[in-house]
């Protein structure tokens, strides 16, 4: 038994020390797209330019390149040719607004792996690193607990409901999502837009209001142990608080 622990050990650690070098000169998205490889559990230094991220890069090891194409100063493409100059193996995925073939062969040839068009979804992003990293034998798939205690609450994700004592709570697809994030930053404050853009793959009003009502249903569900509250942290997002 010890001995599959430690091993279960090292390879978490293995998995945690996988390092992303993040180029986006829109503050705000690239503040999302580094919270969410956070949450997977990656390390994120994030550049909001090309000579900045080139000066990181020099400085540092890392697994995988997100370039933004379009940044002040140096743009995605010249920035993958500068690195392609001492680094062949390193994967690089191309962020861009910019849709059309010829952009596209360009990521290419400037030595990009990969190129994904704005807007995007977190949850493509996340398969697209994931795979990229498959292909230099970086394994990034964290084997995560199906049932789960929440209080005096077990939760299935995996059959998608929630049990207390003799009783069990169905759930839906979004809600068992929700449930599993707020899980995973257990008494720690999680952003809206990490739930919206996570769950619903886009961070609006509308699908805001959702959140709000799934939300709600999650407080409902949850009711019958004191200890246990979904708190709103105004303006910035929620925060699943279990008490000892």
């Amino acid at each position: 038994m010890a001995f599959h622990l430690q091993i279960k050990t090292l390879y978490l650690i293995h998995i945690m020390v996988v390092s992303i070098l993040l180029a986006e000169d829109d503050i705000n998205l690239g503040f999302v797209i580094a919270d969410q490889l956070k949450a997977e559990g990656f390390k994120v230094s994030l550049a909001t330019d090309g000579v900045d991220a080139l000066r990181r890069f020099n400085e540092h090891h890392y697994h995988l390149c997100i370039f933004d194409v379009m940044m002040p100063k140096k743009d995605g493409f010249t920035l993958a040719r500068d690195i392609r100059q001492v680094n062949k193996e390193i994967p690089i995925l191309f962020l861009s607004a910019k849709s059309m073939t010829e952009d596209r062969i360009e990521g290419f040839v400037s030595g990009g792996d990969d190129y994904l068009t704005k807007p995007f979804s977190v949850e493509e992003l996340l398969l697209r690193v994931k795979s990229l990293l498959k292909r230099v034998n970086i394994r990034t798939e964290i084997p995560e607990e199906k049932v789960m205690p929440i209080g005096k609450f077990t939760f299935d994700s995996e059959n998608l409901n929630l049990s207390f004592q003799s009783q069990k709570q169905g759930l839906t697809k979004k809600e068992a999502q929700i449930l599993k994030l707020l899980i995973k930053f257990q008494n720690q404050v999680l952003p809206r837009e990490v739930i919206l853009n996570t769950v619903w793959g886009q961070d609006d009003y509308f699908v805001g209001r959702s959140l709000d009502v799934f939300i709600t249903k999650l407080r409902k569900y949850l009711k019958d142990d004191a200890n246990i509250q979904i708190l709103n942290i105004h303006g910035v997002g929620f925060k699943l608080e279990i008490k000892e």
